[in-house]
């Protein structure tokens, strides 16, 4: 029996963080434009400020979004138009604070009810392929609502 090796990709994305005092920082990576961050105001930190908070439930808004669109470009869906809210619920548990579920909910507005099926079946497909959701221990939902655009 001949054994074969699989090559697997990985990737590695760096990032770089400098306090500036009290509860800021200002987060950068190569190449892009410095963000400044905070804590929330709930923990002392500046109102107006970007968080940690923020960029864990956004990167789970964002990595849906991100993998959805590579389901409409990969089977052509009629997709008109995608915005979502997210809403990330941080609570005390046994373990300390931490995130317990993030729900999402897109509307996606598309051009042929005919694409409706494929298009709720490609929005549970980045659903379950989102690798950031798929880091993490905490519940993501999806509750997509598929619109038909008023031209048609």
């Amino acid at each position: 029996m001949i054994a074969t090796t699989v090559a697997r990709k990985s990737f590695t994305y760096r990032t770089s963080t400098e306090w500036l005092g009290r509860r800021n920082a200002k987060i950068s990576a190569a190449g892009k434009a410095p963000l400044a961050i905070s804590s929330p105001p709930e923990f002392k930190g500046d109102k107006g400020f970007w968080t940690p908070e923020d960029f864990f439930v956004g990167a789970v808004e964002t990595c849906l979004l991100m993998t959805f669109a590579h389901q409409v470009e990969r089977q052509q869906l009629p997709v008109e138009a995608y915005y979502s809210e997210a809403e990330g619920l941080l609570e005390s548990t046994d373990d300390g604070m931490q995130f317990t579920r993030i729900v999402v909910k897109p509307t996606i507005i598309i051009t042929d009810s005919r694409a409706a099926e494929k298009t709720l079946k490609a929005i549970e497909a980045a659903h379950r392929d989102c690798l950031i959701a798929n880091s993490l221990r905490t519940i993501v939902t999806v509750v997509p609502d598929i619109q038909l655009s008023v031209i048609e």
